[in-house]
C-alpha cells in the first residue's frame, strides 16, 4: 500500500463523510482560482496545511516532501515565464535584470516577476487544497460521491480500475526489479538497458493478464462492480464550518480586490 493511500484512510478525518471533505476541498479550489488573489491565496494555503497537519494528523516532514513533488514543474513554469530573450538591439520594457552576449539579450521584465509571483501563491493555494482531498479522503469514498453527483457510471468505474491497477503495477515492477538485481542486471550501462527494456516488456505482459482476470471476474458477476457504500453521517457543524469559512474567504478577497 502507498503511504499517501495509508493516510487517506487512517487519518484522524477519516470517519468525515467524503461529500463534506470533497465540497470543502473543491469548493477552496474554486474560490482561489476565481478570486486569483495572492493573499487569498496564501490564506487558503495555511487554512489547508492546518487541516492537513492538525485536523488530519498528517505528518509534517511527509506533508514537505509531498509539497516538492510539483516544484519541478512549477518551478520550470516559473522561468519560462520570468527569462525572456530579444535581439540586442530591441530597446528593453522596465526590467529588474539583463545580460547581454553577442547579439542578444536575456532579460526578467518587472510585469514578468508580477507574473510569476501571483502564479506561485494561486498554484500554493490550489495544490493545497488537492492535497487535503487526497490525504483524507479514500479512492471509493471519492467515488462513491461521484455517483451520487449521478456522473456516468463507464468513468467512475475507469477511475476506480485504473486506481487498481497503480497497486498491481507497482507490486509487479519492485518483484521484476528485486529479480534482476539479484542477476547482477544493472552492473552495466548497456546490462541496465536490456534489463530496462526487459521489465517494460514483462509489466506490460503482465497488466494484459491481470486486465483479463479482472474482466472475466467482472463479468462473472453480470458486468458490474462491486459498488462500495458510505456509513459516516453528515455533520451540521462541519457544513456551518464551511459555509463560515468560504463566507470569510470570499468576503476577504471582495474587499480587498
Amino acid at each position: 500500500m502507498l503511504l499517501i493511500d495509508k493516510y487517506a484512510y487512517l487519518n484522524k478525518l477519516a470517519f468525515v463523510h467524503p461529500l463534506e471533505k470533497m465540497i470543502f476541498s473543491l469548493g477552496l479550489l474554486l474560490v482561489t482560482l476565481i478570486m486569483k488573489d495572492e493573499r487569498l491565496s496564501l490564506i487558503t494555503f495555511f487554512v489547508m496545511s492546518a487541516f492537513i497537519i492538525i485536523g488530519a494528523k498528517i505528518p509534517l516532514k511527509y506533508y514537505i516532501k509531498l509539497l516538492l513533488l510539483p516544484a519541478f514543474f512549477l518551478l520550470t513554469s516559473l522561468v519560462s515565464i520570468l527569462l525572456a530573450i530579444t535581439p540586442s538591439t530591441t530597446v528593453l520594457p522596465a526590467h529588474v535584470w539583463s545580460f547581454t552576449w553577442m547579439a542578444w539579450t536575456i532579460f526578467i521584465g518587472k510585469a514578468s516577476v508580477l507574473t510569476a509571483q501571483h502564479l506561485f501563491f494561486i498554484v500554493l493555494g490550489s495544490i493545497s487544497c488537492l492535497y487535503f482531498l487526497i490525504l483524507t479522503t479514500s479512492v471509493q469514498g471519492i467515488c462513491f460521491v461521484l455517483r451520487q453527483w449521478r456522473l456516468p457510471s463507464l468513468l467512475v468505474e475507469l477511475v476506480e480500475l485504473t486506481y487498481h491497477f497503480i497497486f498491481i503495477f507497482l507490486e509487479s515492477m519492485q518483484k521484476i526489479h528485486l529479480a534482476q538485481q539479484a542477476r547482477l542486471g544493472y552492473h552495466s550501462p548497456m546490462q541496465w538497458l536490456r534489463s530496462i527494456s526487459m521489465l517494460i516488456a514483462a509489466l506490460f505482459v503482465e497488466m494484459f493478464q491481470r486486465s483479463r482476470e479482472l474482466n472475466n471476474a467482472m463479468q462473472s458477476r453480470g458486468g458490474e462492480s462491486v459498488y462500495w457504500q458510505e456509513t459516516s453521517s453528515y455533520s451540521k457543524k462541519n457544513w456551518l464550518g464551511m459555509a463560515v469559512i468560504f463566507l470569510v474567504l470570499i468576503v476577504y478577497g471582495g474587499y480587498f480586490s
